[in-house]
């Protein structure tokens, strides 16, 4: 069964099940249903027998594979495969056991790294059962108590107060003033109201089901009572932690193409050894017994085939990428995955939540209405303005020693604004002191409190604009107060219009100085005949890098999606600031809602995806939707995000990027990387690592394969002329002398000028586009023509010309010995494959230097005496070595002529 299918029969069973739409229910109905009282609660004996139905009030997790299980999946990648098969070939039939053991050695590296990497991410259902709360207040049998949240149950009566983490989802009966953070389940930047009123409302989003608690959102301010409607898998996080459980792995850009490669290298390598093993059965047969000629063939055979797999491609990438972590590591941004590199380089999609990605999500001020001006918030404020005092004493944040604020965010927005401004809080509160209050409610949506002001009383309110001007009487101008007038109300209003068109979150500010304290202070005394004092906008704004990074995104061809579980107007504003929307973009299009994408077919929404380029008040099913319908249309999709809801589509998408400081446990246990500085900006440089990666990749590629062309060809052609042919030993010790040092230098090649100039490479691109196949074999072909021709030399220079036999020996080593090194300096060639390597770049690359002089002091020492009898190579004289350096010299100039020709005919 596969994981949507999982899905869509969870959320089917859950829409037919009565009881589901617990907001559009009265509390009474809900008593009935769940056989529980809000007074008394269920009675111990029901709780006992609800648990054992119930099962505990935890997550359930799928059960991990085992170490071994891990290690053994590591073998079955086709490429894999391959490798071990060459290595038996070499060993049990060519006798070749060293070059066995090395690829054996490459093969269980490559799988050791993979269960390590692997390991590390199962952690996401495990941080989601350590998110739990331990303990919870509840009534039952009439009594309050204190149990684990593990054995709540569904009916049981749960009491909230600020500061609590819900332990369950809980359809709410009493409210206090209670405000409940959301952010990390819905994406709602600042804590929500809430009440008990029923919603009428057929299908309400997750965000606005104000009657509703859900477990592990956090309680800031207020108290309230509720029936727990769901526990364990059946709340919203079980939702996420269901689909988390049965989400596919996606397989990666990177494994793909390695997958194709082993298939297309296995078909050709096969074909090419029946062939060469028939032919030289023909052209050699009668010059050795049978039985001899067939076992030297297929020992040929088989060494070319070995030779023609670049064993070490496997590892090589597996370095490369590695090497690549610990760059991105410099940058803040640590890879949990090793493919998530390459994969991230070619991302064409980054749907980015918004709250504490490319927000700071911290609430701050924004712009302050008073004296009939709207000011910004760098201007300056006196501490006695009434605006500013309103702000600071209608105040419930507690400010901490070192300055720290805790408390809704709201309210700490408040006073770390008038900190800003360099006003002495905390002096302030202790002159005017507090004396009486009047709590903030839902209903009235204001707060008010009354505090010392020398020998009178000043008191202090804020609240909704529209409810604060209904209590209104007088306003205040440059410290002249006089009765407002109805024109001064529309100029107040319009301005708070203009604020919330621009996404800020409004307050009005008002007071009045009384002579003594209120014998019954209520709303109807203290709350009215008030003085207008102003009003402040205060949003979660954007990082200050984000709009630069976006902007660089762009015009690399990566497109910014922002997903939020904020409302459309707010998500709007920030995303025209960011530049994800075009100013002449139409925000009724562009902008959609949860709400909206659930009445949206797949077909539909599949064709019509890259159309919208915000999507505001979403679900956790919604943004697995829209990850999903962009990889419908062939796009590669990085997901960002900090909160549990946002674990479900990090996991799906092609690459997940999880916030390492406001980030959930979830949601980097369920990332491919994590960004340890949460900056958005980091990601675009992740981008361009993931690039270069890519590039580096290619080119060790484009290396390894020409070369091994160039080896198959000389022996194929040596094969089909009836010439002598190289050995099984020298075919080895070129692939290991060559295949190694060199192809992981240049996987350290720093980045190319221009490399986020470039369009993404698409999906359906691999290591052989761009030119990179062509490359391939024209080079492979010059390779072999070029050590033939070395061949050919050899037999007529040298110091044993009339010596057939010595000849033809000279000859071997000689394109031997230009087979080798024509490659080394085929390595300078691959370091650009389009462009010229005449370049000061060329040789910016040290490691890269030292490899190529290592490989050709190596590959050069078979020269040494007593290392000739063991490779069966002659001593060359000068003239013998001119011509396998001139070889090799050949091989650079006429690929840059090529290159040459191939840069001109592009710009036409």
């Amino acid at each position: 069964m596969t994981a949507d299918l999982v899905i869509s029969l969870f959320y089917l069973l859950e829409e037919i099940t009565l009881n589901t739409k617990y907001y559009a229910q009265n509390v009474s109905q809900i008593e009935r249903e769940l056989k529980t009282s809000l007074d008394k609660g269920l009675s111990n004996e029901e709780a006992k027998q609800r648990l054992a139905k119930d099962g505990p009030n935890s997550l359930a997790s799928k059960k991990n594979r085992s170490m071994f299980m891990r290690f053994i999946d590591q073998f079955k990648d086709f490429m894999i495969i391959v490798l071990i098969v060459a290595a038996i070939l070499s060993g049990v039939v060519a006798n070749e056991w060293t070059d066995a053991a090395i690829i054996m050695i490459v093969v269980l590296l490559n799988a050791i790294l993979g269960v390590i990497q692997e390991a590390k991410s199962e952690a996401a259902i495990d941080a989601l059962k350590e998110m739990s709360t331990p303990n919870a207040h509840i009534r039952r049998n009439g009594a309050i108590l204190e149990i684990p949240s593990t054995e709540i149950v569904p009916g049981d009566v749960v009491l909230l107060e600020a500061g609590d983490v819900v332990p369950a989802d809980m359809r709410l009966a009493k409210t206090a003033s209670l405000k409940v953070e959301e952010s990390a389940l819905t994406g709602e930047s600042v804590p929500v109201e809430k009440d008990n009123e029923v919603l009428k409302a057929d299908d309400v989003a997750l965000g606005d089901r104000v009657n509703m608690a859900y477990a592990n959102t956090n309680v800031t301010y207020g108290r309230g009572e509720g029936i727990v409607v769901g526990t364990g898998m059946n709340t919203e996080v079980g939702k996420i932690a269901t689909m988390l459980n049965n989400a596919d792995e996606t397989a990666t850009p990177l494994k793909a193409n390695l997958n194709q490669l082993g298939k297309t290298l296995t078909i050709m390598i096969l074909a090419i050894c029946v062939i060469v093993f028939v032919v030289g059965m023909f052209t050699k047969q009668g010059s050795e017994p049978t039985n001899k000629l067939i076992i030297d063939m297929f020992l040929v055979a088989v060494s070319l085939a070995v030779a023609a797999i670049p064993e070490g491609l496997p590892a090589i990438v597996t370095i490369i990428l590695a090497l690549g972590t610990q760059a991105m590591a410099k940058h803040k941004a640590i890879v949990r995955k090793l493919p998530a590199v390459e994969t991230l380089g070619a991302t064409d999609i980054i749907c980015s939540d918004k709250t504490g990605t490319l927000t700071q999500n911290q609430m701050t001020v924004e712009k302050v209405y008073y004296d009939n001006e709207l000011h910004n918030d760098e201007e300056t404020i006196k501490a006695d303005n009434p605006a500013m005092m309103a702000m600071i004493l209608a105040n419930d944040t507690k400010i901490e020693d070192g300055g720290r604020l805790l408390g809704d965010p709201t309210e700490t927005a408040l006073i770390q604004y008038a900190f800003d401004q360099n006003i002495k809080v905390e002096d302030l509160l202790k002159k005017d002191g507090r004396v009486q209050e009047v709590p903030f409610d839902s209903e009235r949506k204001l707060m008010s409190t009354v505090n010392h002001y020398g020998d009178k009383f000043f008191v202090a309110v804020k609240g909704a604009p529209d409810e604060l001007l209904k209590r209104v009487t007088k306003i205040e101008i440059n410290g002249q107060v006089a009765p407002i007038s109805a024109s001064e109300k529309e100029t107040i209003l319009a301005s708070n219009k203009n604020m919330a068109e621009q996404a800020l979150r409004v307050l009005g500010l008002a007071y009045k100085i009384v002579d003594k304290p209120y014998d019954d202070p209520t709303t109807n005394n203290v709350e009215q005949d008030l003085i207008f004092a102003g009003l402040v906008g205060m949003i979660d704004p954007e990082r200050p890098e984000a709009k630069a990074a976006v902007a660089e995104a762009k015009s690399a061809g990566i497109r910014t999606v922002m997903i939020t579980g904020d409302h459309q107007i707010t998500a709007a504003a920030i995303a025209s600031r960011l530049g994800i929307l075009e100013e002449s973009s139409d925000k009724n299009k562009a902008v959609i809602t949860g709400a909206e994408l659930d009445k949206l077919s797949d077909d539909y929404f599949n064709k019509h995806v890259q159309d919208y380029s915000v999507y505001a008040r979403v679900s956790p099913e919604n943004k697995v939707r829209i990850v999903k319908a962009w990889q419908a249309n062939n796009k590669i999709v990085a997901m960002t995000g900090d909160g549990v809801n946002d674990a479900p589509s990090l996991k799906q998408a092609d690459i997940g990027i999880g916030m390492g400081i406001t980030g959930t446990e979830v949601s980097k246990g369920a990332a491919d990387m994590v960004l340890a500085d949460d900056n958005f900006a980091t990601i675009v440089e992740a981008i361009k690592q993931g690039r270069k990666v890519f590039a580096n990749i290619q080119k060790a590629i484009l290396y390894l394969m020409s070369c091994n062309v160039g080896e198959v060809l000389t022996v194929f052609m040596m094969t089909m002329l009836g010439w002598d042919i190289l050995m099984p030993v020298q075919l080895l010790w070129i692939n290991l002398v060559t295949d190694t040092l060199p192809a992981i230098a240049l996987g350290v090649e720093p980045v190319e000028a221009g490399i986020m100039k470039k369009k993404p490479r698409g999906r359906k691109s691999n290591f052989f586009s761009g030119g990179v196949a062509s490359s391939i074999i024209y080079q492979g072909i010059l390779e072999g023509i070029l050590v033939l021709g070395a061949y050919q030399f050899g037999l007529h220079v040298g110091p044993h010309i009339g010596n057939a036999a010595m000849q033809h020996a000279d000859a071997l080593t000689m394109a031997f010995l230009t087979l080798g090194l024509i490659q080394l300096f085929h390595a300078f060639n691959s370091k650009f494959i389009h462009k010229s390597i005449f370049r000061a770049q060329t040789f910016e690359n040290k490691w890269f230097n030292g490899a190529i002089l290592i490989s050709a002091l190596i590959m050069a020492a078979v020269e040494i005496p007593f290392l000739t009898k063991i490779f069966d190579v002659t001593e060359l004289d000068g003239i013998q070595w001119l011509v396998v350096i001139v070889a090799g010299l050949l091989m650079i100039i006429i690929v840059e002529i090529v290159k040459f020709f191939e840069r001109r005919a592009a710009r036409k």
